[in-house]
């Protein structure tokens, strides 16, 4: 689906996935190429694109971007480069307490060089299956096949937002701004231990 706003969604519709869902109930279903539906989530290669130029390519809740992805190493775009933080954050399933993926950070640069790059508020947020999640549906299938296991257990799902320190809670339940936890926070304030040097 390259166009979410063709999808017929009933009036009210709004999508609000936790980091749970988005791995469970998208991305598995995804990669052990089962039908899900709606199938509102585009399939995207991020790289090309700038985090602004995401709308009308990605699926939109409000100023939150969803789109699957395939792994890859390059995250450089037209403009800039995504830079990791560095740290995982583990996604447990509620119901049977088992790690069912990983939450990746990356902030977006903007600039050529990896030291040159001057820091956004563009945050992205890949999920990803743990290891042996794809395969638990399709293991003896990718034997055969050979490529099944392979091509299909690196897709990603990411979230791409505009953090904003003026989204301070007034009362508005209704705004868009970004709810993050204390993790979110912990991991966004991890990059700025780039510029502090440590006593020896």
């Amino acid at each position: 689906m390259a166009d979410n706003n063709n999808v017929n969604l009933p009036p009210g519709f709004r999508f609000c996935p936790t980091d749970e869902e988005l791995v469970v109930h998208f991305l598995q279903r995804k990669a052990s190429l089962l039908p899900y539906h709606p199938d509102i989530i585009p399939d995207l290669d991020l790289y090309p694109f700038d985090p602004w130029d995401l709308d009308g390519k990605a699926m939109a809740e409000g100023k939150k971007w969803y789109y699957y992805s395939r792994r890859t190493q390059n995250r450089i775009t037209t403009n800039g480069y995504w830079k990791s933080l560095g740290c995982d954050e583990q996604i447990i399933s509620s119901s049977s307490s088992k790690r069912v993926g990983v939450k990746k950070y990356y902030v977006f640069h903007i600039g050529e060089a990896p030291d040159e790059g001057v820091k956004t508020n563009w945050i992205m947020q890949e999920f990803r299956l743990s290891d042996g999640s794809s395969s638990s549906s399709s293991s003896g299938r990718s034997k055969r096949k050979g490529q099944s296991k392979t091509d299909f257990s690196k897709w990603v799902i990411c979230r791409v937002f505009e953090h904003s320190c003026d989204n301070d809670d007034d009362g508005d339940d209704d705004n868009d701004g970004i709810e993050l936890s204390c993790l979110d926070e912990v991991f966004l304030s991890l990059d700025d231990f780039d510029d502090v040097s440590f006593p020896n």
